[in-house]
């Protein structure tokens, strides 16, 4: 990662220089800053691509323009979730083959997912053509959206940490079983030793009962403030509900196939929660993603 550093560093001074006339520079002014979203897990199993695509709808459905980033290299599944077929991902984007726009597909109700698939592997390894390829591309991509959700992989893969450290904001996803809190708290611990300022949101799914989940989330977060001197919000409950399987068997997101279940209500709370707390915020945009990848 050092070597990336590195190369990005060389890139930004580049462009002060004037000797490379990315856009990087060039659109400054016209980055609107869609807010980042990184959403990730301590473990796999907990439903994080489920909630990513049916919070995405949600927040669609009450006036924002979402895009989802896939970055689950090993278990990418946002595209059977949505039920799409993507012909292209990040790797030709990278290569310069293809455009975002050209990779990115189009999901239910105008939903756009960008698939990351093999591209997310060659990002530890990027000469500086691709990544001025990379950086232009993203910038292009905060001008149209408010926001951008990024679905990562679980655990604390190397792609993963950085992916978290450049949001704005992290959702770590846990379900009541001990081994969840567990991981998730490990999660959390390793993204506030690097980063005392990261902003965390926590969501217990696969809860019995929202008390269940809510006496959950309060010990997390109290070990968190005690142990880490971190701040956690608790984003949301989400309940146990059959919606969910039968909607991953239909192909299509549970908002969608079962828009009056508990689940759906649910996720409808948690996306009008993210919005009302997002008011006063602003955000690091597209550039502030790529400029902490250069602290990296």
């Amino acid at each position: 990662m050092k070597d990336q550093a590195s190369k990005l560093r060389s890139l930004v001074q580049n462009v002060k220089k004037g000797n490379d006339q990315s856009l990087v520079e060039k659109s400054k002014e016209n980055d609107k800053g869609a807010y980042i979203y990184t959403i990730t897990s301590g473990k796999g199993g907990v439903g994080k691509s489920n909630f990513t695509a049916n919070l995405s709808l949600a927040l669609k459905k009450q006036g924002k323009e979402v895009v989802i980033f896939d970055a689950d290299l090993g278990m990418a599944n946002l595209d059977v979730i949505l039920g799409v077929t993507p012909r292209y991902n990040l790797e030709h984007v990278i290569q310069g083959r293809k455009s975002i726009e050209e990779i990115m597909v189009q999901g239910p109700e105008g939903l756009s997912l960008i698939p990351g698939g093999s591209g997310i592997q060659e990002l530890a390894n990027l000469s500086q053509y691709q990544i001025n390829n990379l950086i232009n591309a993203f910038i292009k991509i905060g001008e149209k959206f408010d926001i951008i959700l990024i679905d990562t992989g679980a655990g604390l893969a190397h792609n993963v940490v950085n992916f978290i450290l450049g949001a704005d904001e992290v959702i770590v996803i846990s379900t009541p079983e001990p081994t969840s809190i567990t991981d998730a708290y490990g999660v959390i611990k390793v993204i506030s030793n690097q980063d005392k300022n990261v902003k965390v949101k926590l969501v217990v799914n696969q809860s019995e009962n929202e008390r269940e989940g809510e006496r959950i989330a309060k010990r997390l977060i109290k070990t968190a403030n005690n142990f880490l001197n971190l701040d956690i919000e608790l984003l949301g409950v989400l309940p146990k509900d059959n919606a969910v399987v039968k909607s991953v068997m239909a192909r299509s997101p549970f908002l969608l196939e079962f828009p009056r279940s508990k689940i759906a209500r649910s996720i409808n709370n948690t996306a009008s929660k993210l919005i009302d707390t997002k008011v006063a915020k602003k955000s690091q945009g597209i550039r502030g993603l790529f400029n902490k990848l250069l602290g990296f």
